[in-house]
């Protein structure tokens, strides 16, 4: 990569001199094919919604639909190689590359389809995720609720382009960053499952660990576990509960935070290795604390009157098997109820020995404990790529081809 010297202004930052700067509508064209409602009778198409949109990585569901013409929400055609982009909420970045061939593909109206004609699309489907469309975004947005944009003003839109050699080796470079965070997702996605499959089979005993076997006792959960009351510790910070972290000091949380207006005099005291029977328990909100602090008292906090391993007991109340049995013990349980210590008590849990609690919970952290370094790492390659998208898609840095 090369250092640029001659620049000039392009919105709040600086481009290669030599760069042109078009609009959409030159580069590209935008919703080219419509139906306009007219199909022939029974027509069979694959028609995407923004419901068939997974919010989180934009990934598409269809679903085969049979119309005896086109819905005036369907008119937008989709072919290998075009750019689907909501027009709902475009700042949220759901846009989509059809990379593979596709046959009657059609987009609703909550989609601009575009389709690059003078620019690589590659290239200009990377430069929608830069921070240079997003403040133009801004500025064409309406609505409140859910702010949109017009497909006419997405023609609007304003895309800095090197020349066709370097717009393919940016788009390359990214592309490539796109691949190795794609395969870290995919595998953390495996993991995750392996893990849900080894909890459903360690944790009941279907699959046990070599050097184990015989019976295990299954004990109410009363005869484990024992609530505790102290109160009395005004001075100790106060916890929430969290079902992926469990309890944690309420400064870790994100976002506006609600505190208590009166005194804390009567809250619960938490130690470290406790559990909690959170407001959520009818989720299976039972959580385990890293940390000592306070409780509000709706909360029931439990210690174990048996030796555990505490790890085994934590996965366990996560587990399905566990969820399940508490619903069948607390019939009629209302959505949104707290599960009662009584409630709690009379749900029949396993308790094997102390030495296979220990084995199983070494097997399950470890699978944890995987997981947790491929998103460490997939979090690592996300901020490479958008690094490499700063420099790269504003030209501060070259590409030598």
């Amino acid at each position: 990569m090369a250092e640029t010297k001659n620049t000039k202004a392009f919105y709040n930052t600086e481009i290669p001199s030599d760069w042109e700067v078009k609009h959409f509508e030159d580069v590209a064209d935008i919703d080219r094919d419509s139906l306009n409602g007219s199909t022939p009778k029974d027509y069979k198409f694959d028609y995407i919604s923004l419901s068939d949109v997974d919010s989180d990585d934009f990934k598409i569901e269809t679903t085969r639909q049979v119309f005896a013409s086109a819905p005036s929400r369907a008119r937008r055609i989709v072919k290998k190689g075009d750019i689907l982009m909501s027009t709902v909420r475009p700042n949220l970045q759901g846009f989509s590359l059809i990379r593979n061939e596709v046959k009657d593909l059609i987009a609703s109206t909550g989609f601009a389809v575009i389709t690059a004609k003078k620019c690589s699309n590659e290239y200009l489907f990377q430069y929608l995720f830069s921070s240079g469309i997003e403040r133009q975004f801004y500025q064409l947005l309406v609505g409140s609720n859910y702010p949109a944009i017009n497909s006419s003003d997405v023609k609007k839109l304003k895309i800095p382009l090197p020349t066709p050699p370097e717009q393919k080796a940016i788009a390359q470079v990214l592309s490539t960053a796109d691949a190795a965070i794609h395969t870290t997702e995919k595998l953390i996605a495996q993991k995750e499952l392996r893990k849900k499959w080894l909890m459903q089979q360690l944790l009941t005993g279907k699959k046990r660990l070599k050097g184990f076997g015989g019976e295990w006792k299954k004990l109410g959960a009363g005869e484990i576990f024992k609530s505790i009351t102290k109160k009395g510790f005004a001075d100790e910070e106060l916890l929430s509960a969290t079902q992926d972290r469990g309890m944690i000091p309420r400064t870790m949380l994100e976002g506006r935070v609600t505190m208590p207006t009166t005194g804390t005099e009567g809250f619960k005291l938490v130690e470290i290795g406790d559990f909690v029977i959170s407001l959520r328990s009818f989720q299976g909100g039972l959580e385990y604390s890293y940390y000592r602090g306070l409780v509000s008292p709706a909360y029931t906090v439990l210690k174990p009157k048996k030796p555990i391993n505490e790890e085994f007991y934590k996965q366990y109340f996560k587990s399905y098997e566990f969820i399940g049995r508490l619903a069948t013990a607390v019939i009629g349980i209302r959505d949104g109820k707290q599960i009662s210590y009584d409630d709690f008590c009379i749900v029949k849990i396993p308790y094997p020995s102390i030495e296979e609690q220990t084995a199983i919970a070494q097997v399950l952290q470890a699978a944890g404990k995987e997981i947790s370094l491929l998103k460490t790492k997939a979090e690592k390659l996300r901020e490479l790529k958008k690094g490499l998208m700063q420099v790269l898609l504003t030209g501060k840095k070259r590409m030598i081809f």
